[in-house]
C-alpha cells in the first residue's frame, strides 16, 4: 500500500494529516493562515522535528499570502512576516529543524527584500518547496544508508514515531525500517506504546500496517524483558536535537531504552538529517528541553487515569548520552564514535 502523505501544499493552502486523531480517524486540516499552523504545531497535530521544519517554511509563505492582503505598505508586509517567522519559533522549543527552516526562510525574505511582494512570495515557495523535496531524498538516503545495519529477518525496537507522519513523507527511522523491508529482508518491527501521548501505538503501529510492515506492539515498560529474551536485535530512533558530541534528544523514554539496549549488548542507533544536529551546543545538557501539560499525563484520549489534582511531571524529551549510541545514520552515511570528529567532518559535507 501506499505510504501516508503528511504535508501537501495546494492552491495557496497547507493541507496536514491530523496526528492527533490516528488511528481512530484519518483526518486533515487546512492551514490558511500562519496562525492556524502554530496551533497545529503546538497541539501536535503535527509532530515530528523534520515534518514541523518543513510545515513551518510553508507557514512563511502562509504569511506573506495574508501579509500581502492585509498590508498595502512594504514595509508592513515585511514586519508581518518576520512577525510570523517568530511566532512559529516560539511553538516548540526542543526540536531543531524548526529554527533551522526558519532560518532558511528568513535568509531568503533578507536577500530579496527590495523585490516587488508577489515577487517575495514566488522566493519563498520556491525555497519551502525545496525544503519539501530535500527532506523526502535525504529521508531516503538515510534509509539506504541505515539498510547496512539491519540483518535479514532482523527484529527491530522503535520509540514514539520517526517515520512518514514525522516528515515530509518517507521517515528517518522507519525511513531505514521501510527501505529494509522493501529489499526482503523480512524484518519485523516491535513498537513501544510511547506514554503519554502513545505515538508508538497511535502512529506507528498504523503507519506499518498501512504498508503491510509486520509490527507488534508493547508498553513501554516491556522493552527490556523482550531484550532479555532475545526478541530485539537493535533499536532505531529518531532524534529532534543531536549536538556537537552527539548527544540526542528524542522523545522521552529513549533514553530508558538505550540504557536497557546498553545492558544487553544490542546496537542502539539515530536516524536523523544533518539539519538536526546543532553545532552551537556542545552536549546535551544545553538541550531546552519541552514540558507539557500535567492532563496529557493525568489522562489518556480525555479519560481520566489518575486524581484530578494529582502533581505530574511532564517532559516531552529526554537525552541519550552519546556513550550509549553505537551510530547516527544520516543522509551522507553512519556516523560513529567519536562523534566530535565524525559529526564535525559530515557537517563540511
Amino acid at each position: 500500500m501506499a505510504q501516508v502523505k503528511t504535508i501537501e501544499w495546494k492552491d495557496d493552502k497547507l493541507i496536514l494529516i491530523d496526528c492527533t486523531k490516528l488511528p481512530l480517524k484519518e483526518e486533515y486540516l487546512i492551514c490558511k493562515k500562519y496562525s492556524d499552523l502554530a496551533k497545529a504545531i503546538k497541539s501536535l497535530a503535527v509532530r515530528g522535528a523534520p515534518a514541523i521544519g518543513v510545515s513551518a517554511a510553508y507557514g512563511v509563505v502562509l504569511a506573506a499570502i495574508e501579509g500581502e492582503k492585509e498590508n498595502n505598505n512594504k514595509e508592513q508586509y515585511m514586519e508581518f512576516i518576520y512577525k510570523a517567522i517568530e511566532q512559529l519559533a516560539s511553538t516548540r522549543p526542543t526540536a531543531v529543524n524548526l529554527f533551522w527552516a526558519l532560518d532558511r526562510m528568513k535568509m531568503i525574505l533578507d536577500i530579496n527584500k527590495e523585490l516587488s511582494k508577489n515577487k517575495i512570495k514566488e522566493k519563498l515557495l520556491n525555497e519551502a518547496n525545496l525544503i519539501y523535496e530535500e527532506d523526502i531524498q535525504c529521508n531516503k538516503n538515510i534509509g539506504k544508508y541505515g539498510n547496512e545495519v539491519i540483518p535479514h529477518r532482523a527484529n527491530v525496537l522503535t520509540h514514539c514515531n520517526a517515520g512518514a507522519l514525522a516528515t515530509a513523507g518517507y521517515g528517518t527511522a522507519l525511513g531505514v525500517i521501510r527501505y529494509a523491508h522493501h529489499l526482503g529482508k523480512n524484518i519485523h518491527v516491535y513498537a513501544d506504546e510511547t506514554r503519554p501521548l502513545l505515538q508508538g501505538a497511535r502512529l506507528t503501529t498504523w503507519e506499518l500496517q498501512k504498508e503491510d510492515i509486520p509490527v507488534t506492539l508493547i508498553t513501554d515498560n516491556m522493552a527490556g524483558y523482550a531484550m532479555k529474551l532475545n526478541k530485539i536485535n537493535l533499536v532505531i530512533t529518531g532524534a529532534d536535537r543531536i549536538t556537537a558530541n552527539g548527544d540526542t534528544a528524542n522523545k522521552i523514554g529513549t533514553y530508558s531504552v538505550a540504557l536497557l539496549a546498553k545492558e544487553h549488548n544490542i546496537p542502539f542507533y539515530i536516524a536523523a538529517p544533518i539539519s538536526t544536529i546543532d553545532m552551537n551546543l556542545k552536549s546535551g545538557d544545553e538541550i531546552v528541553i519541552e514540558e507539557r501539560d500535567n492532563q496529557e499525563v493525568r489522562e489518556v484520549f480525555g479519560q481520566a487515569i489518575a486524581p484530578n489534582n494529582i502533581d505530574t511531571f511532564n517532559p516531552a524529551f529526554d537525552v541519550t548520552p552519546n556513550e550509549y549510541i553505537t551510530g547516527i545514520i544520516t543522509e551522507v552515511g553512519i556516523l560513529r564514535p567519536p562523534y566530535n570528529i565524525s559529526i564535525k567532518n559530515a557537517m563540511k559535507l
